[in-house]
């Protein structure tokens, strides 16, 4: 990481916030828990006290500031670790503070995350594939919402998860469809175009919603897929439980960041998609379909973003709610933003944001003195955060919202 005065900047107003935790720690005891029912050895909980835990976690944050502020001033890179371990102590504080004289079960809360990160994590795949070529995809949120109307809709009739999810992948695609004719043949602002799609598909779902789901159950009662656990890998203390007991999509998930990430960046169609998002020009000159490598990057991410969709029906609620996407796709494309166009990047961003989306919902149970509008809103300033302060460190594909003229 190179040395910058930005970053010192947010290290020093996090440090501030993580002085704020440890002047205002009650003198309360927090209990860690580690371990859930199945793991395979069983971790004891251990009480920590909150005082203590915040002042410690604040000498290391100020520890590390300044060893960053060095780094600026000798112009010297500061190492991979550094963030890192700054952000561990930081939260750390934050959840000893939230949770002083409560019980922090961290696999719960691990695992909640997950599910609420994982429509994230597709959109943010169609984000990825779609901008790496060249096409700004703001129409995640449509992709989402259809994939999630569909599958509720499909299952319901056909009783089986798998056509549901089929059809998901489908819906997000004919989403992306149109807008890649839009945006790449008919040359339309692709900013544009995407609101447009956003709105037409919470326009249509909410109008086949009132007329076919809300009176007849038989359109709106799709099957949910069933969790499985993967032998002696869910029984792995802290993570078992939250990575390997899940249901078929997240697993599904899981494969699509490695085939995505793989696909980009060790293979021939890989290195030609992100060609024609850097310089579409040199890269027809070489013989490649430009037009076509982005038609297909569009219309695959589109599909990624359906199958995110129907995680909200077919994983979670079990059925299908007007709007029920609640602004994830705008979310998702914060998160490919944060991870710098690499699908890996993007999924740990989208974990974070899953993360403080729960958290307030953890709060909330335990009946936490911080003000529930503050907990609603968690998720959207740290979005904002995320994007206004690493915006300007990051660089989209050269091509990224320009149309190619021939």
């Amino acid at each position: 990481m190179k040395p910058s005065l930005k970053n010192v900047r947010i290290l020093g107003v996090l440090s501030i916030i993580g002085a704020v935790f440890a002047f205002l720690a009650p003198a309360g005891v927090t209990d860690i828990r580690l371990h859930a029912e199945s793991d395979l050895i069983s971790i004891p909980d251990f009480p920590v006290q909150s005082g203590i835990v915040c002042w410690s976690a604040l000498v290391v944050q100020a520890a590390l500031l300044v060893f960053a502020y060095l780094n600026y001033r000798g112009h010297r890179k500061d190492p991979r670790w550094l963030v890192p371990v700054f952000g561990a102590a930081f939260l750390l504080s934050a959840l000893v503070f939230l949770y002083s004289g409560k019980t922090l079960t961290f696999t719960a809360l691990l695992a909640g995350s997950l599910a609420l990160a994982v429509p994230l994590i597709f959109g943010s795949l169609a984000g990825v594939l779609s901008e790496r070529s060249g096409v700004v995809n703001i129409a995640i949120e449509g992709q989402l919402l259809a994939g999630a109307f569909t599958s509720a809709l499909v299952a319901s009739l056909t009783n089986s998860v798998w056509v549901g999810l089929i059809v998901a992948a489908i819906a997000g695609a004919l989403v992306a469809a149109v807008l890649a004719v839009f945006a790449i043949k008919y040359v339309v602002d692709q900013i544009i175009v995407g609101v447009v799609l956003n709105v037409l598909v919470v326009g249509l779902t909410n109008f086949l919603f009132s007329t076919l789901m809300s009176d007849l159950a038989t359109f709106n009662s799709p099957p949910r897929f069933d969790t499985f656990s993967v032998p002696l890998l869910s029984q792995i203390p802290v993570l078992g439980p939250v990575l390997f007991s899940q249901t078929p999509i997240v697993y599904l998930m899981y494969l699509a960041v490695a085939v995505v990430w793989t696909a980009l960046f060790k293979t021939r169609w890989g290195l030609r998609l992100r060609a024609v998002g850097e310089y579409p020009k040199a890269a027809d000159t070489v013989g490649i379909k430009v037009f076509r490598t982005r038609y297909l990057a569009v219309i695959i991410g589109g599909a990624l973003a359906g199958l995110g969709g129907a995680f909200f029906t077919l994983g979670q609620v079990g059925a299908f709610g007007k709007e029920m996407t609640n602004g994830a796709g705008y979310i998702a494309l914060a998160a490919l933003i944060f991870g710098r166009w690499n699908p890996i990047y993007a999924a740990v961003a989208a974990l974070l944001f899953g993360f403080s989306e729960n958290l307030q919902f953890g709060l909330a149970i335990i009946g936490s003195s911080v003000p529930s509008e503050f907990l609603l809103m968690l998720p959207y300033v740290l979005t904002v955060v995320a994007v206004a302060g690493l915006v300007g460190r990051v660089v989209a594909p050269a091509a990224d919202g320009k149309p190619y003229l021939k």
